[in-house]
């Protein structure tokens, strides 16, 4: 049996809004197992950010309760929700939220610092998972010199340093034009295939396509939940990196 990395049982997160309450989650239940490849879909208001906001620490639920590689992470204070987001969450924003006048290596190896590795392990890792996504030539590179894709390719590379359980891509191709899109998913299948956990969290059918599970949202609440039989693999994938 596949070990469970994420739990939710009976979420709730309400938020206060003038005088209304407004209900993101309502009792969301859901398993995520290791190494599998999922996307969250719904359309605005469904509640796929709320979730996301939770699946990745920056946010704790109303109720219900928060299983995270076997740790219940409901309850814990702000301090200790970012040391499991620093060692467990590896984050890929579309808007790749990198340090503008930080070379490609110096944006990868920010995460180690907080970790507590020394200067020589830093730059050793970060060059390992800078080479992991195809940009071994860009490393001294700033964002300004860079394209869109290998920015996002950077932003991957940040969110794998730390050997996460979890790599959580939030609309992860929602700033590339659809080939770079495409290529970006191919990437993500390499490194999936290498036995991390991914979840992208998208409103695109085509990004969705991608993953071998897809989830609904709507209202809140689970609305399907099904194994993709019709998975867009990249089995000739080739990374053109000048892109």
């Amino acid at each position: 049996m596949n070990q469970e990395i994420i739990k939710l049982v009976e979420i709730k997160r309400n938020f206060k809004v003038g005088t209304e309450i407004v209900r993101a989650l309502q009792g969301l239940s859901l398993t995520i197992c290791k190494n599998e490849f999922v996307a969250l879909m719904g359309p605005s208001g469904s509640g796929k950010s709320t979730l996301m906001n939770l699946l990745g620490c920056l946010d704790t639920a109303t109720s219900g309760q928060y299983i995270l590689n076997g740790k219940d992470v409901s309850k814990l204070d702000d301090n200790s929700l970012a040391e499991i987001r620093n060692k467990e969450i590896g984050f890929v924003f579309q808007t790749f939220n990198l340090l503008p006048r930080s070379t490609a290596l110096e944006n990868v190896m920010l995460p180690l610092i907080y970790a507590g590795f020394n200067k020589i392990n830093r730059q050793q890792r970060a060059g390992e998972v800078l080479e992991q996504v195809h940009l071994s030539d860009r490393v001294l590179h700033k964002p300004n010199e860079l394209s869109g894709g290998q920015r996002q390719r950077v932003a991957i590379a940040r969110a794998l340093v730390n050997h996460p359980s979890i790599i959580l891509a939030d609309e992860p191709t929602g700033n590339l034009d659809s080939k770079t899109s495409i290529e970006i998913m191919g990437l993500l299948e390499e490194i999936h295939k290498t036995g991390n956990t991914i979840i992208v969290v998208t409103h695109e059918e085509d990004i969705a396509r991608h993953a071998h599970r897809i989830i609904r949202l709507i209202d809140g609440r689970v609305e399907s939940d099904d194994l993709n039989k019709n998975i867009r693999t990249m089995s000739h994938y080739q990374l053109d990196v000048s892109k």
